[in-house]
């Protein structure tokens, strides 16, 4: 009988004051795919370093084919055959895929420096096995998000790894490309490499994984295989609760009456070509389509971001203009951003200041804001969005992923906006913290402030949206009822495989 790849057991890890990992097993056999799932802060990602060699074990026993094994260091971590793939990619974006690829490790010729025709011959044999369509010598900050993932991969196999760790590989991928990864992934394994998947994406887990392992405040949940549960029972075990109807009620009625925003023939750039809709109050108008349709560069236009170069946008019946985000606000237009920790937050500073940052003018008196009002307000924000954090001083980039978010959306709830954008609102947040913000996006608009949401996975928008959008290339090429469409109709229209269906010219203009 072969024995198992790996087996960690009785892993302990203990921070001041946390105990990250309590007594933790995992096991994965050779050419085996484990999906590794729990909310965040379940202790995944320090199993994980334990097993990278980035910290180390408290207590407990890691085994290498049936051999005890030390794993102090990365470098030790490497030479047992473990390559870790994390969420952030640790490529040189201005060096060839070559030159990532055996970055330290470079072939060199006697007393002549790097071995180049080496280096790209070999690169091109590890491509050529993966499947990878690409040059050796193309840069690699040229390439998009999937085919770098790719090259982490190729990196990871020309070390000789074994078991090859992703992490969230798929947060920023459209759904080709991770229909593209997840094929990869399949050829690992049938060639015999073992394959750590980490994702919130249960549709991904199911697809890919052979068993799964759930972890929860630190603690292993249990050990399943695949065709022996469901992604309902797997959600039960991450969060210790039944998420039942996880997007909520849509309103029997859709919104009617006038609109509360209005766009008519927007035009900026490439990416926005004559876009024309209408949103109600209390409505949520999703909209859909690939990476690089325009859906965010809409959305950029309308807040002010970017400056259109025709067409208008109209709140309350009433043109604005909108050269600056500072009029936007002023509009009642407020947009959460897709990248919360690049354009959305300040993460070192207090949850308080983040949440109150976009009212000061209103919290202050002759240029001084009042202290006691800044906290009552953030105080009472963070308590309506249910913001878990020791205090309102504590630095936002010390929250989770989902708190995070609620911050972001505090800040504007605070100023009670008429239109709110979100963009990609539950990108890299846990599957408990996603409930929490389907949640709160329904009470928003229940409370009339009309929602335009882009997001990139089509079953969050099918199930909380009232219409959906879809955008290709820059155009609005269709509009869909939420509640009668499917994934298939979105995805027809998203990539052009048939003719699209004609927008509804009472709200589509």
């Amino acid at each position: 009988m072969t024995p198992p790849l790996i087996v960690m057991q009785g892993i302990v890890k203990n921070y001041p004051g946390v105990r990250a990992l309590r007594g933790v097993d995992l096991r994965v056999d050779p050419g085996q795919v484990m999906g590794l799932v729990g909310e965040n802060g379940a202790g995944k990602s320090t199993l994980l370093k334990v097993l990278a060699g980035a910290a180390v074990a408290d207590a407990g026993t890691i085994e290498i084919d049936g051999q005890a094994t030390d794993l102090r260091s990365p470098r030790d971590s490497q030479a047992a055959g473990i390559a870790v793939i994390y969420q952030e990619l640790m490529l040189a974006e201005h060096l060839s895929i070559s030159e990532n690829v055996f970055a330290g490790r470079e072939p060199t010729r006697r007393g002549r420096g790097v071995h180049f025709d080496a280096m790209h011959k070999a690169t091109a044999k590890l491509l050529a096995e993966l499947k990878i369509d690409a040059l050796p010598t193309e840069q690699v900050g040229r390439l998009n998000v999937a085919r770098r993932q790719m090259v982490e991969i190729a990196k990871a196999l020309s070390m000789n790894a074994r078991l090859i760790v992703m992490d969230e590989p798929t947060s920023s991928l459209t759904e080709d490309e991770v229909e593209t990864l997840l094929a990869l992934v399949r050829r690992l394994s049938k060639r015999g490499v073992s394959v750590i998947y980490v994702s919130h994406r249960m549709r991904e887990i199911f697809s890919v994984a052979d068993a799964i392992t759930v972890m929860r405040d630190g603690e292993l949940v249990g050990v399943h295989q695949v065709a022996d549960v469901t992604p309902s029972q797997v959600v039960k075990m991450m969060v210790g609760r039944d998420l039942v109807d996880m997007y909520g009620q849509r309103p029997a009625d859709r919104p009617a009456g006038p609109p509360v925003l209005e766009v008519r023939g927007l035009q900026a750039g490439p990416r926005v070509q004559d876009v024309g809709f209408t949103v109600a109050a209390g409505e949520i108008l999703g909209m859909a389509g690939l990476v690089g349709a325009g859906r965010t560069e809409t959305a950029l236009a309308v807040f002010g971001l970017t400056r259109p170069t025709s067409g208008s946008v109209h709140v309350d019946g009433k043109q604005v203009r909108l050269r600056n985000p500072r009029e936007a606000i002023a509009a009642g237009i407020a947009y959460v951003p897709e990248d919360r920790k690049r354009e959305g937050l300040f993460l070192g500073l207090p949850i308080r200041f983040n949440i109150t940052s976009a009212c000061l003018t209103d919290l202050s008196r002759m240029g001084v804001v009042s202290r006691g009002r800044d906290k009552a307000l953030a105080g009472r924000m963070a308590g309506d969005l249910r913001v878990k954090a020791p205090s309102i001083e504590t630095a936002v980039g010390t929250l989770s992923g989902g708190n995070q978010q609620k911050a972001v959306l505090a800040r504007w709830l605070a100023r009670r906006p008429r239109v709110l954008i979100l963009d990609e609102p539950t990108r890299g947040v846990d599957v408990g913290a996603k409930a929490e913000i389907y949640r709160l996006v329904r009470e928003i608009a229940s409370e009339g402030i009309a929602v335009i949401m882009i997001s990139s996975e089509l079953p969050e928008v099918l199930g909380l949206a009232d219409r959906i959008l879809v955008m290709r290339e820059g155009r609005l090429v269709g509009e869909l009822d939420a509640a009668a469409a499917d994934e298939q109709q979105v995805m027809a229209l998203a990539t052009g495989v048939h003719e699209s269906q004609p927008p509804n010219p009472e709200t589509v203009k």
